[in-house]
């Protein structure tokens, strides 16, 4: 005898409720009833079902290259580099089945050239809840490792969270804000983490990616733009080779970098050095225009222009770059 589809989906649902009810509190009373509710409805397997009512890791399923495209080109405002080289890196980890070690991204430019908001954009392709999700977990130096006296402590901390989240989930997505203010050495505490090894403890961080944000190397990337501008090259022509080599060397000797003297640059277990240029006027308004269009406000190219100008510009003489880049927009356009 066959049960009436409605009444197998309705049982299905009250169980699936009552499970989420106690899922903080009794697993076994969580799987005991996914576990009827899969036999009820006959239609999808254990995992599938609970996977519908609670945040899964799949570490396997494969990436959309395509939607992070479209992110990266549509929200990412003059970074041709950052978004030709992510793309280009995620695709390529993604795809692999066996990677020889985890994916570790350093993102270096000044404030509100988008640095974070880029590694927002790649946690939301990798785990649908982004920044959310409990395989994303993102570190601010300032709030996490503020204290210099204790950086044996954070190290010791920095090992045992990381081992515990890639046990849980293989793919883990760990980000770093703030590198340039980080204690040198904190961040050496991971290197076995990055580095070629199978397993380690049993475990295998081969599939889990990093990511580090800093404003160090700012300078450097500038100076390029400028030499670019001042020849009279756009800087579209800027390649990633006439900056990553630069931007390490920079970043590895340069002592409020948090990579200073790291084993992680010395040993070559940073895969990209990626360069965020300081952003350009018609960038600024690019940024405008995005933001109103995310609040759902009309459109107003008066509106844009004027926030565009609030902005000041450097060098003093050419006034070519926001040195604020985007960061200020939204506070700006609250006035209008």
């Amino acid at each position: 005898m066959r049960l009436d589809p409605r009444l197998g989906g309705a049982a299905a649902l009250r169980l699936l409720l009552a499970a989420h009810v106690v899922a903080a509190f009794e697993p076994i009373t969580v799987g005991i009833a996914i576990g009827a509710a899969s036999a009820l409805t006959g239609y999808l397997s254990y995992k599938d079902l609970y996977c519908r009512f609670a945040e899964c890791c799949r570490s396997e399923r494969p990436l959309n290259a395509s939607a992070l495209k479209q992110d990266l080109e549509e929200k990412l405002f003059g970074q041709h580099l950052a978004t030709e080289v992510i793309l280009k890196a995620l695709t390529g980890f993604k795809n692999n089945k066996n990677p020889k070690k985890p994916l570790t991204l350093s993102l270096h430019g000044w404030a509100g050239t988008g640095k974070n908001f880029v590694s927002q954009i790649v946690a939301e392709n990798l785990h649908p809840k982004g920044l959310k999700s409990n395989f994303v977990h993102l570190f601010v130096s300032t709030l996490h490792f503020p204290h210099e006296q204790h950086i044996k402590l954070y190290q010791d901390q920095l090992q045992r969270w990381i081992q515990g989240n890639v046990s849980a989930c293989a793919g883990s997505v760990f980000i770093f804000d703030e590198m340039d203010k980080l204690h040198p050495g904190v961040i050496d505490a991971i290197k076995p983490f990055l580095d070629y090894y199978e397993q380690i403890d049993g475990v295998s961080y081969r599939k889990a990616i990093f990511i580090f944000l800093s404003n160090a190397g700012g300078d450097l990337i500038t100076k390029t733009a400028l030499d670019f501008w001042r020849a009279g090259r756009k800087r579209e022509d800027i390649q990633l080779k006439d900056l990553e080599a630069v931007l390490s060397v920079g970043v590895f000797n340069n002592k409020h970098s948090g990579l200073w003297h790291s084993g992680l640059i010395d040993r070559n277990l940073i895969d990209y050095f990626i360069p965020f240029l300081p952003l350009e006027y018609r960038h600024v308004k690019m940024c405008v225009r995005a933001e109103m269009k995310a609040r759902g406000s009309a459109i107003d190219e008066d509106v844009i222009t004027r926030v565009a100008e609030e902005m000041t510009f450097f060098p003093k003489d050419e006034k070519i770059y926001s040195d604020k880049g985007c960061k200020t927009v939204q506070s700006r356009l609250d006035f209008y």
